[in-house]
């Protein structure tokens, strides 16, 4: 007696379908706990922190240690915390572009780096 061959691959199918089905049924069955959750204040906001996004958006133009390369020095620039944040916030024809850093951060990024030494 010969067996097919192709039986335990259509158990197997079968069993993946049952599967993918009950799971499916139960995830429409949680998709209003799911969506409740974001707005029940599960996420905590993250404070902006200028040090940590400067490392992450500013070396790439102004150096790994915000000394220079294609872009100016930051350190000691000898500019108020009012003009840090007018070209963070208009850019430069120099090449800083507008926009970098969301204008709810700019104060606090403008006096971070107005006062690198």
């Amino acid at each position: 007696m010969k067996r097919n061959p192709l039986v335990p691959y259509f158990l197997i199918f079968a069993m993946g379908f049952v599967i993918i089905f009950f799971l499916g049924i139960k995830g429409i069955g949680d998709a209003k706990e799911i969506a409740n959750e974001g707005e029940e204040g599960g996420g905590e906001e993250v404070a902006f922190d200028p040090e940590t996004y400067a490392n992450q958006t500013c070396i790439s133009c102004h150096g790994e240690n915000l000394e220079g390369s294609s872009a100016p020095s930051l350190h000691g620039t000898g500019l108020s915390k009012e003009e840090v944040a007018d070209i963070l916030t208009n850019g430069t024809e120099g090449g800083m572009p507008a926009g970098l850093v969301e204008p709810d951060n700019i104060d606090e990024m403008a006096e971070w780096i107005s006062n690198l030494k």
